[in-house]
């Protein structure tokens, strides 16, 4: 992979701006967007972006910092799902607080916003309480938006319960979008100002890049992935303004700034911004280092969006629009599914069996494919045949061991009675590693599965949410047609 990006640049120009904004208070609440861990977006359209960089800034801060977590009411209601790893978001919450300790970070509470007494809201309330968790909840804020004097009062943030903090840092975070990150912290700030604390408000998002075009294919690239709720990047006009310069940001902040200004406004007896981008710590676009190389990558990630929500509109998750607003975003940037070479492999070599293959380019730019047989699937296939290759081990050599593999397909047909007994990426890689502890080969293979991080492959069928979080986790970025597997 060509590398566009400087990540140790970006952690010491993104940690020395966030200690400069908490220098102008005696404590900043620090709105957090986006993925603290596993930010595979911005990997994959920012070559050499480390996918868990914030985390790595938290640990430089860690002496000044606290975490607390939102999360959305609605989402625990609905059991929303972080596509990326097919995990719901209160599973989710559990899994950041678990690894964000780990790493030796404090983790402060957990709030629940938007809260109404759904019963299954508070049934996850409870859980966290049994886990040794601080949860408050916090209900929709009276008089919000437009009745200022109401929401910076006892009757609208005041009603909120008062979250307990020591550190000058407060980190605001959330497993999903729309989780109530900036009425925590808005709450927060009102009742640190009734105690007497200057506290301050700032954001950071790495999306979009306030100082790149707006028709940059890195902008347009996080409009691609935020489709399915209708962000759309556009001018800050305020600051434009205010300062005479052109800088990007998304729809939602924009619209919610005049709010969000006179509340600060109000709570802190003066204005502290003059526009959204002011607000915002976000340095990610003064550590690219190649730009030719990251619009590549953020073009071949709009196709990537292309595929996914196309897939998402045929299996129902969203609207025809959501799927054709992805649409005309890549074609505005040029580009066409035909551009990802594995597609046009996967889909060639499918028409010359009559049947599902999945295409997977090395990291030498070799592109191998796989199709089904009666022991594994196609994208087993694919796995199997490229560790292979990798490793340089002949073709017709068999990695899965026999017994092990008639083992599985038993357990599949006669304990579990599944009627498709053809080993799945997961299960084939079990095979191997059980292969692997007799066979020197085997092993060999299964030592080459890390050297797959960060390749391509694209399937000729819609694959199973557990096959695509299994090429996920191997570190593969997988697409596939929207077509229904006969």
């Amino acid at each position: 992979m060509q590398l566009g990006f400087d990540n140790d640049k970006y952690v010491e120009m993104q940690t020395s701006r966030i200690l400069e904004r908490i220098g102008n208070y005696n404590k900043l609440y620090l709105e957090f967007g986006g993925k603290l861990f596993d930010d595979l977006h911005a990997s994959r359209v920012l070559p050499g972006f480390d996918a868990n960089v914030k985390t790595k800034i938290l640990q430089k801060l860690k002496d000044k910092a606290e975490i607390i977590f939102c999360i959305g009411a609605p989402a625990i209601e609905k059991n929303k799902i972080r596509a990326d790893f097919g995990i719901t978001y209160g599973n989710e919450l559990i899994r950041l607080m678990k690894h964000l300790r780990a790493i030796g970070l404090k983790v402060n509470s957990v709030v629940i916003t938007q809260y109404t007494g759904q019963p299954s809201v508070t049934i996850y309330k409870n859980q966290l309480e049994q886990m040794g968790e601080k949860v408050h909840v916090h209900t929709f804020t009276e008089g919000y938006p437009n009745d200022i004097d109401t929401i910076v009062s006892d009757k609208g943030y005041g009603a909120n319960t008062f979250i307990e903090t020591t550190k000058p840092l407060v980190i605001v975070n959330a497993p999903g979008p729309n989780s109530g990150k900036l009425a925590t912290c808005l709450s927060q700030i009102y009742h640190e100002y009734k105690r007497g604390v200057m506290a301050g408000y700032a954001k950071y998002e790495t999306f979009p890049v306030w100082n790149l075009p707006l028709k940059h294919p890195i902008n347009v690239a996080y409009e691609a992935a935020t489709a399915d709720i209708a962000d759309r990047n556009m001018i800050d006009y305020f600051h434009l303004e205010a300062y005479g310069l052109s800088a990007v940001n998304y729809n939602r902040d924009v619209e919610c700034f005049p709010v969000v200004r006179d509340i600060l406004k109000k709570i802190m007896g003066s204005e502290c911004y003059k526009s959204p981008t002011d607000m915002g710590v976000n340095m990610v676009g003064y550590a690219i280092t190649d730009d030719k190389i990251v619009q590549e990558a953020a073009k071949q990630e709009i196709i990537r969006r292309y595929f996914k929500t196309y897939n998402e509109y045929k299996m129902g998750r969203v609207n025809k629009d959501t799927a054709l607003r992805v649409e005309v975003l890549m074609n505005n940037m040029g580009a066409k599914p035909g551009d990802r070479k594995v597609s046009v492999v996967a889909n060639l070599r499918a028409s010359e069996v009559k049947g599902p293959v999945v295409a997977l380019e090395l990291p030498n730019g070799k592109i191998l494919t796989g199709r089904g047989k009666e022991t594994v699937n196609a994208s087993a296939a694919v796995i199997m045949n490229s560790i292979k290759e990798l490793a340089g081990i002949d073709d017709s050599v068999k990695l899965l061991s026999p017994i092990s593999i008639d083992t599985i397909q038993k357990l599949k047909k006669d304990t579990l009675g599944l009627g498709i007994t053809k080993l799945n990426v997961q299960e084939a890689l079990i095979a191997l590693a059980f292969s692997a502890a007799s066979t020197p080969v085997a092993g060999k293979a299964l030592a080459k599965l890390n050297e797959l991080r960060g390749c391509e492959a694209h399937s000729t069928v819609m694959l199973t949410e557990n096959e695509i979080q299994m090429f996920n986790r191997i570190g593969v970025n997988i697409t596939c047609e929207s077509e229904f597997e006969i």
